[in-house]
């Protein structure tokens, strides 16, 4: 999701959805785009009952005063933790290693609820075949650095959730440790799998002629970098852009897996990645990201709020949308400024999915950038806003969750989720808990 910073003072400004939304879920934002996703908390830890993902869902704080889909939540102020006083980095600032990281407080120290703990503990066991086995980005792990924590918490209790923590991780603060966190959900729109009155917005699936390049295998100095285009003679070009696609270029090139009833709901949900079509008959065709056509995002927040657009109090994604609906032809210009399209895939089994492939986890899940965060890693934060504070799992990443403890925090579905995560902007300290290993081998 894209972020949009601003004064912290200003909250119509920074309520702007973060550039509207963050970007997650699998898009990546070297081939362009975006990405992708609940439920009402009870007053006690419990599973959801549309949960997919075996991880318990902490209570928020509190509940919050409103939970209306088109309007945004009342934000509960909190007092952030300040960050440690920073120093310079040590190398160019573009990883975690290349930048100053030092230790953060003790475990114990943090205040962790209990709930959260118990929730991040079993997340972080789902994510930790992945934490071993991928190859760490922001250089502050080795895969074999996270054996001892992974055995450990295969066994530990939920009693003793935040002494697992304690035992097995170490607390880093990565340079001048300053947060800003936005958030996603899953969304729900009205859609059908067949084409009928009221549903003529095609769901394209992943068109045929979508090439996929990894440019590390033709430099190394380019590792984990991609683009994506089309073959047109014997050069790859750019691929259609939102633009063409809307005027029907895919006709014969993709499939369409479904039919959509609202243009706008159906491009907020590309934001968002994945989503759930809620069908005529009652039932409900859960999608999730496919592909990307390769083309750059634009956040129309910030096109909207630059040009005047946009009226006070509707600075938030619920008030974009309901000015897209108002002004449908001036609507459908600017989203179409946004050239990058996502396509879709049914979803079947587990889901939605985070970047490591796992299913993510409401008011657990967090997105970050792997350059800064080892994927599958906890994460702590300390923020103006009391509702995401606490313990989170990276186990996503997004489009435009970019630098150093930038995070996107995942509310799931419904309608309290897109309250939350649509005017969810805060700001103040987060810390990485690696593992100890690691952390000597830093020196810290």
């Amino acid at each position: 999701m894209t972020g949009f910073r601003t004064n912290s003072k200003n909250p119509g400004a920074a309520v702007l959805f973060a550039l509207l939304l963050s970007a997650c879920s699998g898009v990546i934002p070297s081939s362009g785009g975006v990405r992708g996703p609940s439920t009402q908390a009870g007053p006690q830890l419990g599973y959801e009952s549309n949960a997919t993902s075996p991880v318990p869902v902490p209570p928020l704080p509190y509940r919050p005063a409103t939970t209306r889909a088109d309007q945004a939540a009342t934000p509960i102020p909190a007092t952030a933790r300040p960050p440690l006083p920073a120093a310079p980095a040590r190398g160019d600032g573009l990883t975690a290693a290349a930048s100053f990281v030092q230790r953060g407080p003790a475990i114990g120290s943090l205040g962790i609820e209990p709930a959260r703990a118990v929730s991040a503990l079993a997340a972080f066991r789902l994510s930790c075949p992945g934490l071993q086995k991928r190859q760490d980005r922001s250089g502050l792990t080795q895969g074999g650095d996270w054996a001892q924590a992974c055995a450990a918490a295969a066994n530990a209790s939920d009693r003793d959730a935040i002494g697992f923590f304690e035992r097995y991780l170490t607390p880093v603060q990565i340079a001048d440790g300053k947060t800003f966190a936005t958030g996603y959900f899953e969304p729900e729109i009205a859609g059908s799998r067949r084409r009928q009155s009221g549903y003529e917005v095609p769901v394209y699936g992943r068109p045929r002629d979508l090439i996929d390049v990894d440019l590390g295998q033709f430099n190394d100095e380019l590792a984990g970098k991609k683009v994506r285009g089309k073959v047109e003679g014997t050069s790859l070009v750019l691929y259609d852009d939102r633009t063409a696609i809307e005027q029907g270029s895919l006709e014969g090139r993709a499939p369409i897996i479904a039919w959509a009833a609202d243009p706008v709901e159906l491009f907020f949900l590309q934001v968002q990645g994945s989503g759930r079509l809620r069908l005529p008959d009652g039932g409900v065709m859960r999608i999730g990201y496919a592909s990307q056509n390769g083309r750059a995002y634009t956040g129309i927040g910030a096109l909207m709020r630059d040009r005047g657009l946009l009226q006070p109090g509707e600075a938030s994604m619920q008030g974009i949308v309901g000015w897209l609906h108002r002004n449908p032809e001036q609507g459908r210009a600017i989203m179409n400024e946004n050239k990058s399209y996502v396509f879709f895939q049914e979803l079947t089994g587990a889901g939605p999915l985070g970047a490591m492939g796992y299913a993510v986890t409401p008011r657990i899940t967090v997105a970050a950038d792997p350059d800064f965060v080892p994927l599958g890693a906890p994460v702590w934060v300390s923020l103006d806003r009391a509702e995401p504070n606490g313990l989170w799992i990276a186990q996503d990443t997004g489009g435009a969750i970019k630098g150093a403890n930038r995070f996107d925090t995942f509310w799931g579905a419904g309608e309290e989720a897109r309250a939350i995560a649509g005017g969810m902007s805060a700001r103040g300290s987060a810390l990485v808990l690696i593992p100890n290993a690691s952390a000597a081998r830093l020196g810290l």
